[in-house]
């Protein structure tokens, strides 16, 4: 796929040597030290009008989805230039990439996805602005996490509360659709509480680029699960809505949303 660029990365005498020897090596002795593409998208990253390469790179795990050293490229269209950029978080599945307006300026910026194949299906994400010359990181979801702090915590009457505290919100979560099972291990008839429980909220799970007022400029649908007893015992989900405001991707609006259950 890269050799079909007119400027490749790497460069066209570098890919044509890989691709040799892919042709010629023996399958099960094939090098896996040497960095892949794992995917590639065009745009305009600087606003100069002119496309651009952007890829990320990684190195495969023999016989498994994984991928390590995870790194951002970006080739700018006109000067043929590369920014090569690091992750905090570099390892993971399925990393992907989301080219697209964010921040109202001239360009797109760059939205990077990556599973961390933890048992919370929790992800790894990054956005990037060109911003005075430079690719430079604007959102990070260990920050995010850092700053969305939450209580979980079960209720008489077959209830649970969440507290957000970055909004300073209260959300009342109804369990009955739980069923009669779940809900007779934890409360007694009357509908009070047997001992008390505490759930959490997890770190992200899903950041979808969303344009909700249809202006062309994208916000960021954040989804955090709700876990109760355990981790997978899902109450529901925390969605908040992020918008760019010149310097941080603030909240716009939070809700809470629950399963249903049989009528």
């Amino acid at each position: 796929m890269a050799l079909s660029f007119a400027n490749p990365y790497p460069s066209r005498h570098k890919l044509l040597e890989i691709r040799a020897r892919l042709q010629s090596a023996d399958p099960r002795k094939m090098r896996t030290n040497s960095p892949s593409v794992v995917t590639v998208k065009m745009g305009d990253i600087d606003g100069d009008g002119i496309k651009d390469n952007v890829f990320l790179t990684a190195n495969k795990t023999p016989y498994s989805p994984f991928w390590k050293d995870i790194t951002l490229v970006v080739q700018n269209g006109r000067t043929h230039k590369y920014d090569h950029i690091t992750f905090k978080n570099n390892s993971g599945y399925n990393p992907t990439l989301f080219l697209g307006d964010f921040t109202g300026k001239k360009g797109d910026d760059i939205l990077v996805v990556i599973d961390t194949g933890g048992s919370g299906g929790t992800i790894y994400a990054y956005i990037f602005s060109y911003i005075n010359g430079q690719i430079r990181q604007i959102f990070d979801s260990d920050a995010f996490n850092e700053a969305y702090k939450y209580d979980v915590t079960y209720e008489n009457q077959y209830k649970a509360k969440v507290i957000s505290y970055h909004l300073k919100e209260k959300f009342i979560l109804d369990l009955t659709y739980k069923g009669k099972d779940y809900l007779s291990e934890i409360y007694n008839p009357q509908g009070m509480l047997k001992d008390p429980i505490n759930g959490w909220v997890n770190p992200l799970a899903a950041l979808y680029p969303v344009d909700i007022n249809r202006d062309g400029i994208f916000e960021l649908a954040a989804h955090q699960r709700i876990a109760g007893r355990y981790n997978a015992d899902s109450l529901g989900e925390v969605q908040t809505v992020l918008k760019w405001n010149g310097q941080v991707f603030a909240p716009e609006r939070q809700t809470v949303g629950t399963f249903g259950g049989e009528i």
